[in-house]
């Protein structure tokens, strides 16, 4: 009888310390993942991941906390720790596509090439980025498309982001005849821009003779304006252009063919 007595007194005293063992374990993981959490919002690294990553570490801290309470039972921990790594390893094994991705998020996420409203080149997509996920990007398009990209994909090529600096300038070659008066031309050009109210004064337009073509003089029209005005400037400035010069008779050349026709009999 006292045997068993002694059993269960023995076996009742690893029960109640393994599960004070998680208790407290518990308590502290939350703790430290709190405190992880907090130094990562400190640095202003990104909201997405802060998150991850802060239940990346509290789901660590909770197996180790696993483990030392299996360990007070006298289960035999090595053998378990051995498991979950070759699981994990198993895991890993089959998701090596997602693991690429979320590396690669994660770089995003810290270096920050571009954010959520940003106008962007990546991945084969172009469009404003919608969310930054840990495995995939997602652009929605101009005409509301959705398009998801593998992060892999955007980190493995070229980020053109068409947001991020304040101004950007828009560059127009703009064909006249080779019979127009060329001061005429650069004077109208100077003086649309220069009239345009979104046009920047500053850095200042600037308004060039780029080549002598085949069929057209060529000039390099380079306004600077507002990002997020620039397509509507672009369209805004070729329809000024166009209805200017048909006003003062300047010739904007297109391809013609000439066909001569012979009508002497065979």
């Amino acid at each position: 009888m006292n045997q068993y007595l002694d059993l269960a007194l023995t076996w009742g005293i690893k029960i109640i310390g393994a599960i004070a063992i998680y208790i407290i374990g518990k308590w502290i993981a939350k703790l430290l993942t709190n405190l992880f959490r907090k130094m990562l919002e400190r640095s202003n690294t990104d909201v997405t991941l802060v998150k991850f990553l802060g239940d990346l570490v509290y789901f660590g801290l909770i197996v180790l906390v696993i483990i030392a309470a299996l360990g007070t039972l006298g289960v035999n921990t090595t053998s378990f720790a051995a498991i979950i790594g070759a699981a994990g390893l198993a895991v890993g094994l089959a998701l090596q596509g997602n693991i690429a991705n979320f590396g690669a998020g994660v770089v995003l996420l810290f270096l920050r090439p571009f954010k959520v409203g940003d106008f962007v080149e990546a991945g084969g997509a172009t469009g404003v980025v919608d969310q930054i996920g840990i495995f995939n990007t997602t652009f929605k398009t101009g005409d509301n498309r959705i398009i998801i990209v593998p992060n892999s994909n955007i980190i493995g090529g070229n980020i053109t982001n068409y947001s991020r600096e304040a101004i950007r300038r828009i560059d127009l070659v703009i064909g006249v005849g080779y019979e127009d008066d060329l001061k005429l031309v650069k004077s109208t050009l100077e003086e649309i821009l220069a009239n345009h109210p979104k046009v920047l004064k500053d850095p200042a337009p600037a308004v060039a003779l780029a080549e002598l073509a085949d069929s057209s003089v060529n000039f390099n029209v380079r306004p600077w304006v507002k990002s997020e005005d620039y397509w509507g400037v672009r369209s805004e400035l070729l329809e000024i252009i166009k209805t200017t010069f048909d006003e003062k008779g300047i010739n904007i050349p297109y391809p013609q063919m000439d066909v001569h026709v012979d009508n002497k009999a065979a």
